[in-house]
């Protein structure tokens, strides 16, 4: 069996960081056929998932799983199905069962044939979206725009296709009519985001294409497998090790530049002071003496390839500050690159003041190891371990009185890391059980005697808690080490490893790049599954996304869920008898919190929209929506400001400005994201006060202190 890195994740990260490493410029298109690394990466891929030896739940590639690419291959270029047309599909059919063949044969041309086809029909459909600009639209007509088109089915022609986009158009339009934008605004706007859609798929190349292809393969498996391409690849490594060597800076395309969208403080770029949030880089050269490449109209992923290099190297970038017009004179930054720790992304903490209580927070966003590090015997290598023991050693110092971990929103990680976690909560034992491929069942155990915080503990968790985070909430719960608060969460108790393709023999200048694969399920030490019932929390908060919105439950080929026996472990609380108690004193304290009540209001009214697939194109009926969600967010706004929960100078956008995000500016996105840090966060403050609420009970009751606490060797970790 191969090394790998064990992970436990929802999904693939998103590709966000622009940071660092090496790469070369395009020089030319690339024709849209597969190459010969490419075909080679096709079969390592085949010989890997089709091996029950590494995959958890393998599949043959034959008929029955040919014909699962081939939906889910399409579904990944037209899942809105506003490009192909029954011709189209039709036309596709006879592949539908070919894909087995082809793959082991590495014949990938008809794939790469489908996805040209899906290039030229987005060309034509921008082409009609943009002729329908020409004129106003009536907008007091009685027509709805069903924009979930997911189920529908496939257009029997180009004039049913036709239809379909004069609505897509017209509540674009109709959106910024609302906005107040004037005509002519309206026709520039959406001709400029139409024409940009054209022009970042006609610039997809034949690795976009290999690589959607083959996560359509992947994801026939089960949901978690998948294929991530060299440059992906190395992408998701830098953001799991939070540590990479570049500029330091965050970059996203807007129109036809590439932008800042943030800088790392203490990177070399925040070093310079010449490098701003919404600065465009127009130029990149290498060195010294490089020449100056022109990058304006280049993909993202090609400029970044060029600004990332080694530590101790330079990079000399022409560019337009935010403020100046597209023709002022670009200025020359010299940047030294070198490596860069990604702090944002890592655990956080807080203190919050519950009455005379001082409770602790400590935020989570990842499982995160630097696996090469950890590879290489390096005892500083980062992890979220490492970096969450040293904030509760500061919080310890702070003398606070109890911690909650908050994971909502985790998706997972290293699952060494999620073990590892828990051993900082418990002194010794099982913290997950691992069923590998064939069936043989081992424990993952805390076995470092001790504990970094022995005191009241409560994780808060939501429905994008999922993975590791479940790991970890699970073995809180069943040792009832803590209180679990929140939403119940995502549901995946599946494990994934990484498999590097570069350590097939290859050349020595080829990557092929990496294959996530699910090879083994995990399961609580009680027996029981987090796939698809995810962790039930013992206090619940009102519910943003049930089961059949989003989780593991909502994949048509996720494994089922089943029980294996118990893992002998302790029972250190038993927090149902206190949980009567702190739900009456949570209800009671919600009703008159103004904030809580918004979130409830907030997550209701989202939950309604959410069971609407269309909306009216009438002006009339739309405008006295927005009116009213208009009306009503300026009177939260005036009641936040009354109660001293908002500055009077905060700007608030309307609810809806009909601009698609990278229309709007990149410095104001960046400062409504820094606003948003500083808002309050009602469900973190509720968390806190049940964990104070458990405190004082606990402290006021002897004989109730020894009901929930019974293993308890020193009564004043929760009593005082």
């Amino acid at each position: 069996m191969l090394k790998h890195k064990l992970l436990a994740f929802t999904a693939t990260l998103p590709l966000a960081l622009a940071l660092a490493a090496t790469g070369k410029a395009p020089t030319a298109p690339d024709v849209l056929a597969p190459t010969v690394e490419q075909q080679a990466a096709a079969r390592l891929v085949y010989g890997i998932l089709s091996d029950s030896r590494y995959v958890y739940r393998a599949k043959p590639l034959d008929d029955t799983l040919s014909a699962e690419i081939h939906r889910r291959y399409l579904e990944s270029l037209d899942g809105q199905k506003l490009f192909f047309t029954r011709a189209d599909i039709e036309r596709f059919e006879p592949q539908r069962l070919r894909h087995d063949d082809a793959i082991k044969a590495q014949a990938l041309g008809p794939a790469f044939d489908i996805f040209a086809t899906y290039q030229a029909r987005v060309a034509e459909r921008v082409a009609y979206a943009r002729s329908l600009l020409a004129k106003p639209f009536d907008f007091s007509k009685d027509e709805t725009w069903l924009y979930d088109r997911t189920q529908a089915e496939w257009a029997a022609d180009g004039a049913e296709l036709d239809a379909a986009w004069r609505k897509y158009v017209k509540n674009d339009a109709l959106r910024l009519q609302l906005a107040g934008r004037s005509q002519e605004d309206i026709r520039k706007t959406l001709d400029k985001r139409y024409a940009g859609l054209a022009e970042r798929v006609a610039e997809l190349r034949a690795d976009d294409a290999f690589e959607t292809y083959m996560n359509a393969y992947a994801a026939s498996i089960d949901p978690h497998t998948s294929y991530m391409s060299p440059r992906n690849a190395e992408n998701f490594n830098m953001q799991m090790s939070l540590s990479l060597e570049g500029i330091g800076a965050v970059l996203q395309r807007q129109d036809e530049f590439v932008v800042v969208r943030t800088i790392v403080p203490g990177g070399p770029a925040a070093g310079t002071g010449r490098v701003k949030v919404g600065d465009r880089v127009v130029a990149v050269g290498q060195g010294d003496k490089g020449p100056m490449v022109d990058v304006v109209g280049w993909r993202i992923d090609d400029t970044v390839a060029l600004i990332r290099g080694k530590k101790g190297t330079k990079v000399r970038l022409d560019v337009l500050p935010a403020e100046a017009g597209v023709d002022a004179k670009p200025q020359q930054v010299v940047i030294v690159r070198d490596k860069v720790k990604l702090e944002q992304q890592a655990a956080q903490k807080r203190v919050i003041e519950v009455g005379d209580r001082r409770i602790g927070v400590v935020e989570l966003p990842t499982f995160y190891l630097d696996f090469d590090a950890r590879r290489r015997g390096d005892k500083d290598a980062r992890s979220a371990t490492a970096d969450v023991a040293k904030l509760l050693r500061e919080l310890k110092a702070e003398k606070v009185d109890g911690v909650v971990i908050d994971l909502r929103d985790n998706g997972g990680g290293s699952l060494l890391e999620a073990v590892e976690l828990t051993g900082l909560f418990i002194d010794t034992g099982p913290v997950v059980q691992v069923r590998e491929t064939g069936g043989r069942v081992s424990v993952q155990a805390d076995e470092e005697g001790g504990v970094a915080w022995d005191g009241p503990l409560a994780v808060l968790v939501n429905r994008a808690s999922a993975s590791a985070s479940e790991i970890f909430a699970a073995a809180i719960q069943d040792y009832g080490r803590g209180l679990i608060i929140g939403e119940p969460t995502f549901g995946k108790g599946t494990v994934q490893s990484l498999i590097d393709l570069d350590r097939f023999p290859r050349k020595d200048d080829v990557k092929f790049g990496q294959v996530k694969l699910t090879v083994a399920q995990f399961f609580r030490v009680e027996g029981g599954t987090t796939q698809h019932a995810g962790v039930v929390p013992d206090l619940q908060f009102p519910v943003s996304l049930d089961a059949s919105e989003y989780g593991e439950s909502t994949y048509d080929n996720a494994l089922p869920a089943t029980r294996i026996q118990r893992a002998p472990h302790a029972n250190l609380g038993k927090f149902s008898v206190l949980t009567p108690q702190l739900v009456a004193n949570h209800e009671s304290r919600v009703a008159k919190d103004q904030e809580f009540q918004w979130w409830a209001e907030d997550v209701a009214r989202f939950r309604a929209e959410r069971e609407r697939k269309s909306v009216s194109l009438n002006e009339a009926v739309r405008r006295a929506e927005r009116d009213r969600l208009e009306a009503e967010r300026k009177k939260r706004q005036a009641e936040r400001i009354a109660a001293g929960l908002a500055d009077p100078d905060e700007g608030a956008r309307l609810v809806d400005d009909g601009l698609a995000a990278s229309e709007r500016s990149v410095v104001e996105q960046a400062a409504e994201e820094e606003a948003a840090k500083n808002r309050p966060d009602p469900l973190l403050r509720e968390s806190a006060a049940i964990l104070a609420d458990a405190l004082d009970l606990l402290s006021a009751d002897g004989q109730l202190t020894a009901q929930v606490l019974p293993l308890t060797r020193q009564p004043t970790v929760w009593a005082e």
